[in-house]
């Protein structure tokens, strides 16, 4: 796991450039740099110098944490073919053993035993097509010497990020982390008001090739670019075209559930199996839920079966406040295996302790204070010397684990003319899970009525809605409303939308940036390409029925981890007491956050916002995550010093 950086410049652009951006992410890999850049004299790629005062066309760099060969023979940039290929490498292939063995029966010599080196190795032989055999995350660029191009690649679901930015004078600078354009000739900092209005009314990011910064893009998950770069110019602010590479179907199949949950059992043993890889020590998060109980149940058996004599670690956040407090669950799990378990209490003093730290390794703002509580746990895995850590993101999505999904199930019942059955289920929903009967209609609503009508309802009742009166609507010019309202019907287009734009991206960029603060490589089974393909093809009512989320994986469990956890039916999930700390205990240490809010937000948060938050702490209006959404906001045009472009009028 690693951090890389990048620049072509068809003018040419000095090379200290490419120590700066490097050094902006030394958290992503304090163990070892490397930078090359392309010499003109000798038309081949050269080594990096400290002392070196040139100017050049093409660099790449690259910041090393060692998870696999920790020799210097991992180091990166890596070259191929006495120089042919050069790569910049953030990932993991977990299967490059098996991929290594393929490529030497075809004549392949490898003088490392890196899976980096056998990713240059597969693209020599295979094309790029070689992305289609990798499981694993990755975001790479490599350099193709022969034909003055530069591939990159990133990974099927974006478990692993990737930026880039054209400067104003036509350079193309990339790397791992938006901040690195920092370092960059030209840089400004400024604010992209539609992806602004979509995380401050709806809470939501990462769901486009935009990010908050006015002309700073993502390659997509599962997509590629392809960059000849003879007479190749590129406009300040503007999109390069990618291909996509990888379009999620799940695999048809026409198992019987008994069937499909040995399967799944059987995938995801599979999937832990394959990044237990490392030679650094793994450890694992643990939540007490479901999908990271399994995770850790699976991991005991699999260390058990291998006579390990490596300690297993487990690393959970929990709480005073009752409610929220998940270690009886977790308890469970350490009782029943050989962990080593470790706790953290996030502390609300804290938070605002590391706000801006957080905000600068996040790089754009963040959605609640549950990220906070995640930061906390590899903090704690990083003074415990774990370096690679599993974690459970990337179930719910698949597996119709959010309680939104009720209104979803409900429904394909309706649309399928099932009514018995959907008053049945909506019953059962009702009483195991104490969700009213305004709730559940609501829900179901969803997914039925027009946009406008769902906006004006929403309004109505206190939820988010278009034109909310604490937002500034001349800040963000172009809003287009509800980006989450995209006709997403039933279980499985909420699913399908949930994994490719609208949830996944945003946790895993989150998680991404919170483990890697700490330099920690955090690693996510349930994301095996394998396990997804499989569990998106299957049935919507294996995944859910009556008031049971995850009924598949509930059953693959069975016997794995306690039989509490596996009929357990309450979320929480390393969640912060945030609505006890604005409502509660520090309510006006809140009231002054917005109100430092409003004043520094240059015209964009009104002053609703105080009556909304005293609405809030009132009863008034539902709690939901706004208060913290315009908190997370402002401290990010600060941190960011953001240039937001409003004019207030008045």
């Amino acid at each position: 796991m690693c951090g890389i950086a990048g620049f072509y410049a068809p003018n040419k652009e000095n090379l200290s450039v490419i120590k700066g951006m490097s050094d902006v992410i030394h958290h992503r890999g304090p163990d070892d740099f490397g930078a090359v850049y392309l010499c003109d004299a000798e038309k081949s790629l050269k080594t990096y110098k400290l002392d070196t005062e040139e100017k050049t066309y093409l660099a790449l760099g690259h910041r090393r944490l060692s998870v696999v060969d920790l020799s210097s023979k991992g180091h990166q940039p890596m070259s191929y073919k006495n120089g042919c290929y050069w790569i910049t490498y953030n990932g993991e292939i977990y299967n490059y053993i098996e991929l290594r063995t393929e490529l030497e029966d075809l004549g392949h010599v490898f003088f490392s035993d890196s899976d980096t080196e056998v990713v240059l190795a597969a693209y020599d032989e295979w094309g790029i097509v070689c992305q289609n055999r990798f499981n694993g995350m990755w975001a790479f660029v490599i350099y193709d010497l022969k034909n003055n191009s530069l591939f990159f690649s990133r990974d099927r679901f974006g478990i692993k990020p990737l930026y880039y930015w054209v400067s104003p004078d036509g350079v193309l600078y990339f790397g791992s982390e938006i901040k690195q354009f920092t370092q960059a000739r030209g840089w400004q900092a400024n604010l992209n008001h539609q992806r602004a209005y979509d995380f401050l009314v709806w809470g939501v990011t990462d769901h486009t090739e935009e990010t908050l910064f006015k002309g700073v893009y993502q390659v997509r998950p599962g997509h590629h670019v392809q960059l000849v770069l003879e007479n190749t110019f590129f406009e300040s602010g503007k999109k390069i075209s990618s291909q996509c590479w990888y379009v999620l179907k799940g695999t048809n199949n026409k198992d019987v559930f008994e069937s499909a949950c040995q399967k799944l059992q059987h995938l995801l043993k599979e999937a832990v199996n394959l990044r237990l890889r490392a030679d650094v020590a793994v450890g694992s998060c643990l939540s007490g839920g479901l999908d990271s109980s399994s995770i850790v149940c699976l991991m005991n058996d699999i260390l058990k079966e291998n006579c390990s004599i490596n300690i297993q670690k487990t690393f959970s956040a929990c709480s005073h406040v009752d409610k929220y407090d998940e270690k009886k669950w977790i308890d469970m799990v350490v009782d029943q295996t050989d962990v080593e378990p470790l706790y953290v209490y996030p502390r609300m003093n804290d938070l605002f302790k590391h706000l801006s730290d957080i905000t600068w390794h996040q790089d754009e703002p963040f959605g609640s204070t549950s990220i906070f509580a995640q930061w906390e746990v590899f903090s704690l895995a990083k003074e415990n010397d774990v370096t690679v850590m599993l974690d459970g993101q990337g179930a719910d999505e698949q597996l119709a684990g959010y309680h939104s999904f009720f209104g979803a199930r409900l429904f394909d019942l309706i649309k399928s003319a099932h009514f018995f059955t959907f008053f049945k289920e909506a019953r059962e929903i009702h009483r195991q899970h104490d969700h009213s009967w305004y709730w559940l209609i609501a829900h179901v609503l969803a997914n039925i009525l027009p946009v406008s009508i769902k906006s004006m309802l929403r309004k109505m009742v206190g939820r988010s809605h278009p034109n909310p009166e604490w937002l500034n609507l001349a800040a963000v010019k172009d809003f287009s409303g509800n980006p989450l309202d995209k006709s997403i019907q039933g279980v499985n287009k909420l699913s399908y939308a949930q994994m490719t734009s609208t949830n996944l991206q945003m946790l895993l960029h989150w998680e991404d940036r919170d483990s890697m603060a700490h330099s920690i490589e955090s690693r996510v089974p349930f994301l095996d390409y394998r396990v997804v393909e499989y569990v998106m093809g299957l049935p919507s009512y294996y995944k859910i029925k009556g008031s049971i989320t995850k009924r598949v994986l509930r059953e693959a469990m069975d016997g794995i981890i306690p039989n509490k956890i596996k009929n357990r039916i309450d979320k929480i999930g390393f969640a912060t007491p945030e609505e006890v700390w604005i409502k509660q205990q520090s309510t006006e240490l809140f009231r002054e956050k917005i109100k430092e809010s409003i004043k520094n937000s240059n015209g964009i948060i009104n002053s609703e916002a105080l009556l909304y938050f005293d609405d809030v702490v009132k009863g008034v209006k539902p709690f939901n995550f706004t208060i913290w959404r315009i908190i997370s906001f402002v401290e990010w045009l600060r941190v960011f010093k953001v240039n937001s472009d409003v004019v207030v009028n008045g």
